[in-house]
């Protein structure tokens, strides 16, 4: 199995680069790269721009308007835009909906819908897991009643990613109580804006708002906003996890902030601990072990052969890196992880609190390492999203000895 890069790809990797390098924001890619907050325009300005140019849909094929590029290009493209700062793309319209309405939808629906999620214009929410219904996310309760030409829906959905700035939103919801539960769950989306859908942010540890719970109260919703048949939505479900085979292991961001660690680890001063330098060498060749599994995968699709379905492992290792890597850049930093908050940075006070340390003496404190304890925290969550890696190694156990 050949794991390198032809001179073809190796040309289309340079061709990424040099576009990216050009056209993304610099004052956006240095924030990336501090581990600062994203506002809304700061994503959606890179996601126009990267529609103009056609590539926000860059797993789509060429019949919806997308690149139609093959699976080492969409991951070439991938780590040149982490290796460049570039935010990452929101996922819930190009990646996870627009493949699903293009295998499921009608005509009318991907007329509808495909072109403001290729251009950045709208925004998509992903109305999946409930009070309830988090990792048996087929316990969902949120009800869908079909009333002549459009559903009622009534319930709540709850760490909805980047909600309160939504414009569409697909859900999972209940149309039918009998068999198994599976079965009665359909794929509708709404528009945000309808009467009786209500966001509310949750608040998290840095004080930052980046999840939110949705309300739906008699919610009206036209039928024709039914993807798919009616009560087939798990299958739709499951098809919309299968098309993130590889991105969910995230190794290209992995590998930018190892970096990132690197850096930090030389600034403040603990590079020439060894046993410090032990763990980034371990850390190191596991996104390395990781980035060869990736490739593994991407090499069988490109001989046309249909890879061991291992979308389970490869999110069980990369969110166990995510977090291990924010641990150390934690630990590098010591007492200079500060907490990042907002309105403080804002105002100057981590600033200033930075500076006062300097002067009297103290090493490192950059300003930068003010954002690493809310990523630490904030990646706690890797574990558990997307299927908690406790579920993720019993699939893979049943898998492997089935």
């Amino acid at each position: 199995m050949d794991l390198s890069f032809t001179p073809e790809e190796l040309k289309f990797r340079d061709e990424v680069r040099d576009w990216v390098r050009e056209n993304l924001p610099a004052e956006t890619a240095a924030k990336v790269r501090a581990g600062q907050h994203l506002t809304r325009d700061d994503m959606q300005d890179w996601a126009r721009i990267l529609g103009k140019k056609g590539w926000l849909g860059y797993g789509w094929p060429t019949e919806f308007g997308g690149p139609g590029w093959n699976a080492i290009q969409k991951h070439l493209f991938e780590e040149e835009c982490a290796r460049a700062g570039a935010p990452r793309i929101v996922p819930f319209g190009p990646v996870m909906v627009a493949p699903v309405i293009m295998a499921f939808g009608t005509p009318e629906q991907q007329k509808r819908f495909l072109p403001g999620i290729a251009s950045g214009e709208v925004w998509w929410s992903q109305g999946y897991s409930e009070p309830d219904a988090g990792s048996d996310l087929a316990s969902l309760k949120t009800r869908a009643e079909r009333q002549g030409d459009k559903y009622i829906i009534n319930g709540q959905k709850t760490w909805t990613t980047l909600g309160q700035y939504g414009d569409w939103m697909f859900n999972l919801v209940r149309t039918s109580s009998e068999g198994k539960k599976q079965t009665g769950i359909s794929f509708i989306v709404l528009d945000m804006k309808s009467p009786g859908v209500s966001v509310r942010p949750i608040k998290l540890l840095d004080g930052s708002v980046e999840v939110n719970d949705v309300f739906f109260d008699n919610v009206e919703v036209p039928a024709d906003q039914l993807i798919g048949e009616e009560n087939k939505g798990w299958t739709y479900a499951k098809f919309l996890l299968s098309n993130e085979r590889t991105n969910i292991a995230d190794v290209n961001r992995s590998k930018r902030e190892l970096a990132r660690l690197k850096q930090i680890a030389r600034r403040e001063g603990v590079w020439d601990d060894l046993r410090f330098r032990d763990q980034i060498a371990l850390l190191e060749v596991d996104i390395v072990a990781l980035e060869m599994l990736v490739l593994r995968v991407l090499s069988a699709m490109k001989a046309g052969r249909n890879p061991l379905d291992i979308a389970g492992l490869l999110k069980i290792r990369g969110s166990e890196i995510q977090q291990r890597y924010s641990e150390l850049m934690m630990l590098a930093a010591g007492p200079y992880g500060l907490p990042y908050i907002q309105d403080a940075m804002a105002a100057g006070w981590q600033g200033d609190q930075v500076a006062s340390a300097t002067l009297r003496g103290f090493p490192g404190g950059e300003l930068d390492n003010a954002t690493l304890a809310a990523t630490y925290f904030n990646l706690r969550k890797t574990t558990i999203y997307g299927g908690s890696n406790e579920v993720q190694r019993e699939i893979v156990a049943k898998a492997v000895l089935s």
